[in-house]
């Protein structure tokens, strides 16, 4: 009887690229948003509102694609340090590292001697692999993949950003602060549940948390905005 291959995808495959996407365009519409709203505010001025939008679309991507590569290589470096750490100890202690290998069989639940017999098994295929995945929890699925997350980042990061900018480059000038503060939410509100829906989570949790405090960050620049501004005279 032939047996059929396993095919089902799981959604933690998407975890990587998903992260910074979501992170990169909430950024973008939040942070974008708050400063076009926060410039309106304080000086109704189109030419200088949307000369801030340009400004924070650029900086912010530029600056989401740095950030995150620099933060998920130290991420990837700690994983190399760990995998050669861990090769080192395959090559100068095996049966050490197999008694280990085993003792986090058994203190999973399996029998003694079956889990010896599975962390032999697992290491003559591949004891990096093994040791990695159930000593170190590294799988290739969750693994730093900086560049990656870098240009996810700035991509959906600008992305992001180009939406407050557009409504502030076609909304009249009196207009600004509604139009943008709506439509961001509205924005924010479809990333909400896009994300949710990729990572198969709970939708309404994930739209309510990035339209509340999507609402907040624009509020309070606003307020800083209105308070700190000047009004032509």
């Amino acid at each position: 009887m032939r047996s059929k291959r396993h095919l089902e995808r799981h959604l933690v495959s998407r975890i990587g690229w998903l992260r910074a996407a979501v992170l990169g365009a909430n950024d973008g519409i939040v942070s974008t948003a708050s400063l076009i709203v926060g410039v309106a505010a304080a000086a109704p001025d189109r030419y200088a509102i949307l000369v801030a939008g340009v400004a924070a679309l650029l900086a912010g991507a530029l600056s989401m694609a740095a950030g995150e590569y620099v933060s998920v290589s130290s991420q990837a470096d700690t994983e190399r340090a760990d995998l050669d750490r861990e090769r080192t100890e395959l090559a100068e202690m095996p049966e050490m590292e197999l008694e280990e290998l085993s003792q986090i069989y058994i203190s999973r639940g399996v029998e003694e001697k079956l889990a010896r017999d599975v962390a032999a098994q697992m290491m003559a295929h591949d004891a990096l692999e093994a040791h990695a995945r159930d000593e170190l929890g590294i799988t290739s699925h969750l693994a730093a993949r900086p560049v990656q997350a870098g240009i996810t980042s700035a991509l959906t990061f600008a992305v992001g950003a180009a939406a407050p900018l557009l409504v502030a480059l076609l909304a009249p000038t009196a207009m600004v602060i509604p139009a943008v503060f709506i439509a961001s939410l509205l924005c924010l509100a479809l990333l909400g549940a896009l994300g949710a829906r990729t990572g198969g989570a709970g939708i309404g949790r994930a739209v309510m948390r990035v339209v509340f405090w999507g609402a907040v960050a624009m509020a309070v620049t606003a307020g800083v905005g209105a308070l700190f501004g000047t009004t032509p005279g």
